[in-house]
């Protein structure tokens, strides 16, 4: 344990050095940490799993309880600039106090229980919720499902966003090893949306086995989009119409919506649901790092952390139909356990220039070697760039009045480069 007064840069060094593992899955070592700590779980807990939206399903979730009146905590992962985006209450971020007490008071009571970064983290978000008489927590699962730390407690009610395939060195090589492991949120007799229309056999065999209430969409919730930026949503006993558009950008987004609507209604947090409350709060919800423009330096800006096939075909999508009259330049980095060939094929179509970058992370590729595999995909050269602000830099001098930037890949790139970016906003004193 640190001294006492020591700053959250401190803690969050110290927590990389008590596993010796940086990703370790499994439930034992939170759950006993999580007996010694003896806290208060609400009446509502809302478990999102899933391929990729649950940061944005998060956020929804988040905003609609916020403004209905319930209080909230959401937990999150990875951040995208700040450790404390992990943990917010009532939608406002915990401060290093806050997240301190929190590492303090597990400290005292782990004795020599190995916990990962992301046990730690996962505790200590509860630590903070539990201290501040929540209606609700809504935790975001960082990978998988049954053995992650978000899982160590029972929903109340959750979500299984998609299956794609990601994480493959933990989860399995194929969508239904990996779909069983996201089904591990799934309880006895507890509700379970399952956001996409595509559902793995594994999940449905898993809900029957255990007795899970499985919602599907299709079936149980379902959603209409409509040609005047509205959309309908249909669920068991609450239908809406006219609904704003989410303000988070992606056609996909509306699915996103239409299965937290779902998972909002089974939970029974039906206040939520109010239709005046939609339409006010479901279009001005935006989240850092996702098909983020951002105006900076003379030149045009899009930053998403795009990391797996599926989440870079969104992204592909989204380019497509916002094209522009110049070039679309691609900044690109990645962790090593991405399907990289994967990523490229997504996006190759709509990428002019591609750059390679170490992105800050042990677990990153290496530029020269990301570089080498986006060539060999694209058929096209990659720029191997020696740090990000080579490839900032390289690409803002490069692209002209017309052209767009990309940022893409790892949350380990996406971060970095907003800051970067707000510094090149900045004005001269």
């Amino acid at each position: 344990m640190l001294p006492a007064g020591s700053p959250l840069s401190d803690w969050l060094s110290w927590l990389e050095t008590l596993s010796p593992k940086e990703i370790d899955l499994g439930l034992e070592r939170v759950q006993s940490v999580l007996e010694k700590l003896s806290i208060e779980i609400p009446e509502n807990v809302l478990l999102i799993a899933g391929t990729n939206g649950k940061g944005s399903s998060v956020a929804m979730c988040e905003a609609l309880l916020c403004a209905a009146g319930y209080r909230v905590g959401a937990f999150t992962s990875p951040h995208v600039i700040r450790y404390n985006e992990r943990i917010a209450v009532d939608a406002v971020h915990a401060s290093d106090e806050q997240i301190i007490a929190a590492f303090e008071r597990i400290a005292a009571v782990r004795q020599d229980i190995p916990l990962t970064y992301f046990e730690y983290g996962t505790l200590a978000a509860m630590v903070v919720f539990a201290t501040q008489n929540l209606d609700a927590w809504v935790l975001e699962v960082g990978m998988g499902g049954r053995l992650d730390a978000s899982n160590a407690i029972d929903p109340t009610a959750s979500l299984i966003t998609n299956v794609a395939l990601d994480h493959c060195d933990w989860l399995g090589s194929d969508i239904e090893t990996i779909a069983f492991e996201k089904a591990g949120v799934m309880r006895s007799g507890v509700p379970s949306v399952f956001g996409s229309r595509e559902v793995p056999a594994s999940v449905l065999r898993h809900a029957e086995a255990i007795g899970a209430e499985l919602l599907l969409l299709g079936r149980d919730f379902d959603f209409t989009r409509g040609s005047d930026r509205h959309w309908d949503f249909s669920g068991r006993d609450v239908q809406r119409t006219s609904i704003g558009l989410p303000g988070l950008k992606g056609a996909f987004q509306v699915q996103n919506a239409a299965a937290v609507l779902a998972l909002l209604e089974a939970a029974g947090l039906t206040r939520a649901l109010d239709a005046a409350l939609l339409n006010r709060v479901l279009p001005g919800i935006t989240l850092t790092g996702r098909c983020q423009a951002v105006r900076a330096a003379g030149a045009n800006w899009l930053l998403d952390v795009a990391h797996n096939p599926a989440a870079a075909t969104v992204l592909s999508g989204t380019l497509a139909t916002t094209r522009t009259a110049g070039k679309t330049w691609a900044i690109v980095g990645l962790l090593d356990d991405k399907d990289v060939e994967g990523v490229v094929t997504a996006l190759n179509s709509e990428v002019d220039s591609w750059i390679a970058v170490t992105a800050n992370s042990p677990r990153a590729i290496a530029a020269d070697e990301l570089a080498r595999r986006i060539a060999n995909r694209s058929g096209r050269p990659c720029r191997i760039s020696d740090s990000l602000e080579d490839a900032l830099e390289y690409a803002r001098r490069s692209a002209s009045e017309n052209d767009r930037i990309v940022v893409s890949g790892s949350f380990y790139l996406v971060g970095p480069a907003l800051l970067k970016l707000e510094l090149y906003s900045r004005p001269e004193s």
